[in-house]
């Protein structure tokens, strides 16, 4: 395997963290390091569901992703000082959730709404893909949590299965393994994968940004994706085995 600039082979991860309960007050919360990337998740569990939930039995979860001013090189202005969220953002926030809703059985959960806040501290890459790993682990305690507050049954199982994500690309013609920064933008293939523990497919979010790529490109890039969210969810078994924060 090709040597990268980190001294990573092209199929490794990046050092992977993970610090469940970070924070004091939210009901479920995980910081999560791929190498430099740093995010917060935090889930906030509230007994009842929007509206236009109500009365059909069902549970809700949704995400909302947001980046530090000073997560990147240069200082970004809020978007809340804006007055208007990115686009970006919006599209982030929805793959977090559309990803999560993936590991859940909304009927097992009640109806109960789970928030979950990914807020980048720090970025170098996979900002979105750092985010769900970590989210699900919040996720999780958070359903814990509405367990032992008996809003969910003793023996409901609202996880279905548990989810991560993976950067995959193409450099100089190799396919590589989760991206850092410096490698992502000089990507001729860029994409994110979204899997489960089972291993299926949640989502694939490939663009070709200089040379096109064929089916066997594809292939090989999906392969490693695979092989990088097995070791994530290996990952992700072992921090939840641990005792919280």
């Amino acid at each position: 395997m090709n040597t990268r600039i980190d001294g990573r082979s092209a199929d490794e991860l990046r050092p992977v963290t993970i610090e469940r309960g970070w924070a004091a007050h939210a009901e479920g919360s995980a910081l999560i390091s791929f190498g430099n990337t740093k995010v917060l998740c935090t889930a906030s569990f509230t007994n009842g569901v929007p509206r236009w939930k109500l009365g059909k039995g069902e549970g809700w979860v949704t995400a909302e992703y947001s980046m530090l001013p000073r997560a990147t090189h240069t200082r970004n202005d809020r978007e809340s000082v804006k007055g208007k969220i990115g686009g970006r953002t919006h599209e982030i926030s929805r793959l977090i959730g559309r990803s999560l809703r993936a590991a859940v059985d909304v009927r097992a959960l009640g109806e109960n709404t789970i928030v979950i806040d990914c807020d980048v501290l720090q970025a170098d890459g996979g900002t979105r893909t750092a985010a769900i790993t970590g989210a699900y682990l919040a996720l999780a305690d958070a359903i814990e949590w509405g367990r032992a507050q008996k809003f969910i049954g003793q023996k409901a199982k609202p996880i279905v299965d548990s989810v991560s994500a993976i950067s995959v690309g193409i450099i100089d013609g190799v396919p590589m393994l989760d991206l850092a920064y410096t490698e992502d933008v000089r990507a001729e293939t860029d994409m994110n994968v979204v899997v489960t523990g089972a291993g299926k497919f949640v989502e694939v979010q490939g663009t070709a940004e200089g040379v096109a790529f064929d089916r066997d490109e594809l292939n090989l890039l999906l392969d490693l994706a695979l092989k990088g969210t097995s070791e994530l969810t290996k990952i992700q078994a072992a921090a939840l085995a641990e005792i919280a924060g």
